[in-house]
């Protein structure tokens, strides 16, 4: 028996594994996550400087079977549910290295660890070990963190409004998706138009190619095509491209499997846990905060996965890949409905997992740095950055915009006070204080940066815990606009208590190792109080009564498909 679904007939049994559009996705979401293995392997090299034997032997073999893990994970979970409800357009999760977590474990725990000890016995070497310890322990914690996450994840995510999950979920692409990849392309802007021009024409405009060729590849050839041409006519150079060299790439060309005897590099780490879980424990949360967001957001897009089992193949993706040496936390990725949209279904997350794992085990990263402009790969970037932003806007009640982007906020503070501690790091400036000493070098007083403008205390507090603190400032908002007055006195109060212990709108949890230091942020918590008093007054004083607003005009890529028979649509026009 047969059942007609989006009208097509198809068998109750007959899932397929692989369809046409899961090869422009595997394009697209391949390149973006080899692209992340790139960026980190780079900033293992050559910021904390450790040793390639380590990087390529330990460290991305290990990252290799985590994001096989994922993969696989989050492939059998869309065939599941592809099963449950007997339709073929499900998309699976994206999965990869959290972009986030992947500058903050090496700018806050690796970089600050090898410097302290880059000076003591045993030189920059033993340093750097003692750096990737740090950050294979924070990479567990985080794992540990986001486990616990998957039994309360799924209550919050209840009780908290779509438009501040979207919110702080479009703040995290706009920023730290979108912002880097957009500066890169327009360092040579002539290599990477070829490729974003393509990228808008397939997955946005949905315009077949010629001879239906993937959106993706036919963007990544272009643009490393025209990069090579450019570098052959002089107009660019391999710096400007971000090219490596063949010859420093070949030497980590080889089998390189995962080295289980890292785990004594990870109870090395663990050792000296205490001032980890200042960082790990709200960068914990704040992973299965943005995992919820993401759930969301693929069940805007039509697909509803159980939060638990997603945020449980990130919390064991983190722990299994610390144990053997990885410090880069896995996580679902940003993006599922412009995979979807690109045509991604189930084969493309497993074909990613294969081809990555291959990356990894294989020590191909500098040949792939070597063979492709990075004007070609990070268009695509961009690309996830304008559909999860436009997705928090489209699948929200119009009214609910202004909820949106407050929830935006915290992640635009946190992305521009990471462009300033990272440049400061850059000339010799590891800290910013209220009052620097005569002749200290490695400090900056507060008061030189807002005397030009840059209010640099404000940014750290609005970006304190910036997923987290955006769902708490864009549920208020929203129940707010709502008239829910009740609810969003209860998110103040909430925001109230964990502003209190520095996990939002706060530099780092208010514990200073041996007690709890509420000095920096029981103002914050006042502020929140003072919100939920004033939200309480219009409930019992003034008698407001609930106005909710429903989204006006379901769009089809953002409402749940419906079991029932529709007529074929009609095929996008091709290009002559």
């Amino acid at each position: 028996m047969s059942t007609a679904v989006e009208g097509r007939q198809i068998s109750p049994l007959k899932i397929p594994l692989w369809v046409r559009g899961d090869l422009n996705a595997f394009f697209g979401l391949g390149t973006n996550v080899m692209l992340n293995v790139i960026v980190l392997s780079g900033l293992c090299l050559g910021v904390v400087k450790i040793a390639p034997d380590n990087v390529y032997g330990s460290i991305l073999p290990a990252l290799g079977i985590a994001l096989i893990i994922g993969n696989f994970w989050y492939a059998y979970l869309a065939y599941r549910l592809s099963r449950k409800e007997n339709r073929t357009s499900v998309a699976a999760m994206p999965y990869g290295p959290s972009v986030p977590h992947m500058f903050l474990v090496t700018f806050v725990i690796m970089l600050p660890t090898f410097l302290k000890h880059k000076d003591e016995a045993g030189g920059a070497g033993a340093a750097a070990v003692l750096a990737w310890e740090s950050g294979l322990a924070w990479a567990f914690i985080i794992g540990v963190i986001v486990l616990l996450g998957a039994f309360i994840g799924p209550s919050i995510r209840k009780y908290t409004p779509r438009a501040a999950m979207l919110g702080t979920l479009a703040g995290i692409s706009i920023t730290f998706i979108s912002m880097r990849p957009a500066a890169q392309m327009f360092e040579v802007p002539y290599v990477a138009f070829a490729a974003f021009v393509i990228i808008l024409v397939g997955w946005t405009a949905n315009v077949r190619l010629p001879g239906n060729v993937p959106a993706g590849l036919a963007a990544v050839v272009l643009a490393t095509v025209v990069g090579w041409l450019a570098l052959a006519a002089g107009w660019t150079t391999q710096t400007q491209l971000w090219m490596g060299s063949f010859s420093d790439a070949s030497g980590p060309i080889g089998l390189h499997a995962p080295n289980f005897g890292n785990l004594g590099h990870l109870f090395n780490g663990l050792s000296d846990i205490g001032p980890l879980l200042v960082t790990a424990i709200p960068l914990g949360v704040y992973n299965f905060t943005e995992g919820m967001n993401n759930v969301e957001s693929a069940a805007a897009a039509g697909d509803s996965y159980n939060l638990r089992y997603i945020l449980a193949a990130d919390g064991i993706g983190a722990v299994v890949g610390s144990a053997l040496g990885s410090p880069f936390p896995p996580a679902v990725y940003i993006g599922h409905p412009g995979w979807k949209a690109a045509g991604g279904r189930i084969g493309y997350s497993l074909a990613t997992g294969a081809f990555v794992a291959l990356i990894c085990f294989g020590g191909l990263v500098g040949l792939l740095l070597a063979i492709f402009p990075i004007q070609a790969l990070v268009p695509i970037l961009l690309f996830i950055g304008l559909v999860i932003g436009a997705q928090a806007f489209q699948a929200t009640p119009r009214a609910h915009a202004a909820g949106v982007v407050l929830a935006l906020v915290p992640n635009i503070a946190n992305w521009a006070q990471g462009l300033i501690d990272n440049t400061l790091a850059t000339v010799g400036v590891f800290g910013v204080q209220k009052t620097v000493a005569a002749g200290d070098t490695s400090h900056v007083a507060l008061s030189a940066l807002v005397g030009n403008g840059v209010i640099y205390d404000g940014l750290v507090r609005v970006g304190g815990g910036a997923v987290l603190a955006g769902l708490i400032l864009g549920a208020i908002a929203v129940f707010i606009i709502d008239r829910e007055f009740m609810k969003a006195a209860i998110y103040s109060f909430a925001g109230a208590v964990i502003a209190l212990f520095g996990f939002i709108n706060a530099p780092s949890l208010a514990y200073n190792g041996t007690t709890w230091d509420f000095s920096q942020t029981w103002d914050v918590a006042l502020a929140y109080i003072i919100s939920g008093a004033i939200c309480l007054a219009f409930v019992y004083v003034w008698k407001v009564k609930p106005a909710p607003h429903q989204l006006e005009e379901p769009a089809a890529v953002i409402e749940a498909p419906k079991m029932v028979a529709k007529p074929e649509p009609e095929p996008a026009p091709a290009l002559s």
